[in-house]
């Protein structure tokens, strides 16, 4: 996927509330913005920080700039949880995961479970229904080594397993962790930040769950699935 139009940089001063952040554009105004990730960007939010914005001119909202990469670790992140779901698609229709080719029909956000949504839901007449849950990746404490979740995510390991349920009834279901860096080249599950998560990822994968990785290639143009990566299911951080 690609910006249009460019992303515009800037130093950040703080990000707050979650949902906002302050920052300074290059010509030295100082602006306001929405941040498209409630999460706790762990690692991503130092003062001073070179980050991109996008810019929109809809009169509907109140804010003219959306924090979209933060400059970390020598490398660009991408932040906006919002992507993952297009960049998933975009590595499946690319073939970068073969284990999820041949599908005709890809559903976003169909109902399943106890009242969730499915990211992707894969369909073909020759193959079982494969329900696919997304989830963004941005964090990495050793180099090389990206690691979901950055906090704990009660609702992450209820999806784990729902997934599993799905199984059980006789459909495929997979994990696809969608790196938005391009210095990684493994993943692993984070069980010193949520120890629950981590079991309902063994839990999952026990029963017949599949899990995939993807890293992305991010610049100021634009973000892409790039390669798929291992994940990590027994060693340690490091």
């Amino acid at each position: 996927m690609q910006f249009d139009p460019p992303l515009v940089p800037a130093r950040l001063v703080s990000r707050y509330k979650r949902f906002l952040f302050d920052a300074i554009l290059e010509d030295g105004t100082a602006i306001t913005g929405s941040c498209p990730n409630t999460g706790s960007m762990r690692g991503l939010t130092a003062p001073g920080s070179r980050i991109f914005l996008s810019e929109h001119d809809s009169p509907s909202r109140k804010y003219r700039h959306m924090l979209e990469m933060v400059e970390a670790d020598d490398t660009l992140v991408g932040i906006n949880t919002g992507l993952p779901n297009r960049l998933a698609e975009e590595a499946i229709a690319g073939g970068l995961i073969p284990e999820l080719a041949g599908y005709t029909t890809l559903k976003r956000e169909q109902r399943y479970g106890q009242n969730s949504r499915i990211d992707l839901l894969l369909l073909d007449e020759m193959l079982p229904p494969a329900y696919v849950e997304v989830k963004n990746v941005h964090y990495r404490r050793h180099p090389g080594l990206a690691e979901f979740p950055d906090s704990v995510t009660s609702r992450g390991a209820k999806h784990l397993d729902e997934l599993a349920e799905m199984v059980a009834t006789g459909h495929r279901a997979a994990m696809l962790y969608v790196i938005q860096r391009g210095d990684c080249a493994r993943l692993r599950i984070c069980e010193e930040l949520d120890p629950a998560y981590d079991a309902a990822f063994r839990r999952a994968r026990a029963r017949g769950v599949e899990a995939y990785a993807v890293s992305c290639a991010v610049s100021p143009q634009g973000i892409r699935p790039d390669r798929p990566i291992p994940i990590d299911e027994d060693g340690p951080a490091g």
